[in-house]
This record gives structure tokens, C-alpha cells and sequence, in this order.
């Protein structure tokens, strides 16, 4: 016997999404949470949320309360070796910003949303501890609340949110592919830094890239990712380390005159991770089918976007008890299509290549042009594939533009100090 249309395992920022859609498409949706606190929040994160989810937050009606939050609307400076490249009007057709807006309000505050949709059944403080397999599908999940009692959720749908340690995943069999990160990533959240208008900076070299993004209450988060060459050093005072990395660079900022809010924390060693989204009965959404090296800030996007792709593959066919197995398979398909290239040019960059040649034409390119600049932020903030971002022709263009600014004496200077991170 069916006890929900839809049972999602995880409540945090996909899995709250994929529920708020299934209700709002009306869904009867059981979301799983183990933590019993309304207000808990995920530390380990880079607290922003690329341009790619704004169509979701919109849809969901979360932008307006991500501002209200204080949620700052994403800009972004990039300095390379060939000078500073300064974000401005979003590429015609691509969403116009993202947000920073750190866990300890986004978490809560999305979780709330979810437990005030019709329809959504909010199971905290409940563990997931094993799935029942039929006929070859996930066909239940049994859960288990604080005081031990169990219980049997049976769905025509079962989601995996549950970050990239996912049980469910494992339960289901889905093994995941990892490729090693050359790198290690340390962060801090600093009060009294320098805000530059609230547009976030990062410092993008071959080695590593640094990072200050400007957040809500006057709070920025400044992050370094560097060889791991150099862990045991940085390890041995990371916040000293950190502010000396981040003070070295061009335009740096002075960590050492800020007040630090919370700790240094950090990702000494987190390959990137990638399983199948689907098997019959079963998906993955957010990190628990996709997770790439943080420095890149997509964690929250991906999450946002899968959760969406599910609901419209899926909804209408559950609702009206057709081959949700079948839906599953486009819902896979789209998340594949939508993000194995930047998955595979992100799991790339973290073996500690160097540049290829056509990404240095890229970078140059934006240098010079605003136009080649509006494509490089519109593939940062992943609402532009790969395969449209590395398309012949726009290599083409930037070889172009590249050339013309080389014969006009227009060449930046190098700067070696992007080059050090």
C-alpha cells in the first residue's frame, strides 16, 4: 500500500526544493530529516548560489525571502594573469545574478518554507534506515524516530537528497565514479573586510584559486584552494595561512584587520563524486548525485536545478499513475545532458593541470572584451554548457579578439603573483 506519492530523504536545500514542487504539484510528499532542529545548517559550505538556480528560487518564490534575509545579489570581480575582468549586465538570456547568503539563514529559512507547503508530511528527527526492493525498483523505505520506533514508507517515488555520503544511494546499489582533487580548499567568514560593493572577487591562477564573497550583516567569506604540496604548512597555522595567501595577491584583502566569525574550516581531501541519477523507483538529487570540488560554488545551484529536472519529469506522471520508471529515465537524461560537462571540466581542473590553451584564449579574450567577459560569467555561473562555451566558433572569437588586442599593443602584463597562488 502506497503511504505517499513521493518520499525524499534528506531536508536540507534539494530535498526541500524537490518537495515543495511535488506538493505544489499536488503530491502527497513525505520529506525525511534526521536532524530534529528547524534551525540546523550545513558549516561546510561556500554560502553561495550560482546564477544557473535563479529560475528555481523564482518558481519557488524564494528569492524575495532569500533579499529579505539579507541574501546579496552575486557580482563577481575575476582576476587573472591578464588583469581584472569586472562582471556586468548578464549575457542576453541568462539569468541575471545569483545570491550569497549563508547557510545558518538559507538552511532554515527553505526548510520552513517546506514545512508550510500543503501536502508535505515533515518527518524530523527521523533516520533512514534501510529501502525495500520489488520486482528490481525501490519500492519502500523504512525509517526509524528518536524514540526507536520504525515505520514503512512506501512511494511510487523514492529521492535520495542526502548529500554525497548517500545511504540510499548505497542501499540502491548506485556506486559512485570519483576522480581526486589535487587540492585542498580553507575558509573563514570575516566581519570589517573590505566589501567592494558587494561584489564577490576571486583570484584564479594555475595553481589555485583564492576567494572573497561578500554575504549578508557585512559578513564575507574568504576561501583559498592551493596544491596540497602545500597542506602540511598551511595545516600548521590555517588561519595565519590563509591570511597571508589572501594578502599576497593583487588588490588582496587584510585579514589580519577583520574580525573572524566562526572558525577555519576546510576540505583537506574531497574527490569529486559522481553517481547515476536514477534507477527504477529510486533518483539522486543535489550532492547525492553530483558533487564537484567546492571552490567553484556550485554545490547549492546543483542541488536547486536537479530538484526542478526531477519534479517536471516526474510530477504529472506520478499524478496521474503512469510509468514513473519511465520518467526517471528522462529525469537522468537531463541531468547528464545538463551537467557532465561542467562536472568533467571541474573534476579536470582539481587534478592541478595546468591551463589548456583554450581556456587561456577565454580568459584573455574577457580581459579585452566585454562581450567574451558576459560568456566567461555566464559559463561560471553554469548557465552555459561547456560544449556551447568551448563551441568552435567561440574559440574562434576569442583568438580573434585576442590577436587584434596583441597587434594594437594591448597585451596586459602578466602578473606572476595570480600565477603563485
Amino acid at each position: 500500500m502506497v503511504t505517499h506519492d513521493v518520499v525524499i530523504v534528506g531536508g536540507s536545500v534539494a530535498g526541500c526544493a524537490a518537495a515543495m514542487f511535488f506538493a505544489r504539484a499536488g503530491l502527497t510528499v513525505a520529506l525525511v530529516e534526521r536532524n530534529p532542529d528547524p534551525d540546523a545548517y550545513k558549516r561546510l559550505c561556500t554560502h553561495y548560489i550560482q546564477a544557473s538556480a535563479l529560475p528555481v528560487l523564482e518558481r519557488l518564490g524564494l528569492a524575495e525571502a532569500i533579499e529579505a534575509s539579507g541574501g546579496v545579489r552575486n557580482r563577481l570581480d575575476l582576476h587573472t594573469r591578464w588583469g581584472w575582468i569586472r562582471e556586468g549586465e548578464a549575457l542576453a538570456g541568462h539569468p541575471a545574478h545569483g545570491y550569497n547568503l549563508r547557510r545558518v539563514r538559507l538552511d532554515p529559512l527553505i526548510r520552513a518554507h517546506a514545512a508550510a507547503t500543503p501536502g508535505i508530511e515533515w518527518l524530523s528527527g527521523h533516520t533512514a534506515t534501510g529501502l525495500g526492493i520489488e520486482a528490481g525498483r525501490v519500492a519502500a523505505l523504512t525509517v526509524r524516530d528518536a524514540r526507536g520506533t520504525e515505520r514503512i514508507l512506501r512511494g511510487r517515488l523514492h529521492v535520495g537528497a542526502d548529500g554525497r555520503a548517500s545511504a540510499l544511494a548505497r542501499w540502491a546499489g548506485l556506486t559512485s565514479r570519483e576522480t581526486p582533487n589535487a587540492r585542498f580548499f580553507y575558509y573563514a567568514a570575516y566581519r570589517g573586510l573590505d566589501a567592494n560593493d558587494g561584489r564577490s572577487r576571486m583570484w584564479m591562477g594555475e595553481e589555485g584559486i583564492c576567494y572573497t564573497f561578500s554575504n549578508e550583516d557585512g559578513i564575507t567569506v574568504a576561501a583559498a584552494t592551493l596544491p596540497k604540496a602545500q597542506l602540511p604548512a598551511f595545516k600548521a597555522d590555517p588561519e595565519a595561512a590563509l591570511a597571508r595567501t589572501l594578502a599576497a595577491l593583487p588588490e588582496g584583502p587584510n585579514l589580519a584587520a577583520a574580525e573572524r566569525v566562526g572558525p577555519v574550516m576546510g576540505f583537506v581531501d574531497m574527490p569529486n563524486l559522481r553517481r547515476p541519477a536514477s534507477r527504477p523507483g529510486l533518483a539522486l538529487i543535489g550532492d547525492a548525485a553530483l558533487s564537484v570540488d567546492p571552490v567553484w560554488g556550485t554545490g547549492c545551484a546543483f542541488a536547486l536545478q536537479s530538484a526542478a529536472w526531477l519534479a517536471d519529469a516526474t510530477a504529472e506522471t506520478i499524478l496521474s499513475h503512469g510509468p514513473v520508471d519511465r520518467a526517471l529515465k528522462v529525469y537522468a537524461r537531463r541531468h547528464a545532458r545538463e551537467l557532465a560537462g561542467h562536472a568533467w571540466h571541474i573534476g579536470s581542473y582539481a587534478s592541478g593541470r595546468r591551463w589548456w590553451l583554450p581556456e587561456r584564449l577565454m580568459l584573455e579574450a574577457a580581459a579585452h572584451d566585454p562581450a567574451q567577459a558576459a560568456r566567461l560569467f555566464a559559463y561560471a555561473a553554469r548557465s552555459m554548457g561547456l560544449t556551447a562555451f568551448m563551441a568552435p566558433t567561440a574559440l574562434a572569437r576569442a583568438a580573434a579578439t585576442v590577436l587584434r588586442a596583441r597587434l594594437s599593443g594591448g597585451r596586459p602584463r602578466l602578473d606572476p603573483r595570480v600565477e603563485a597562488v
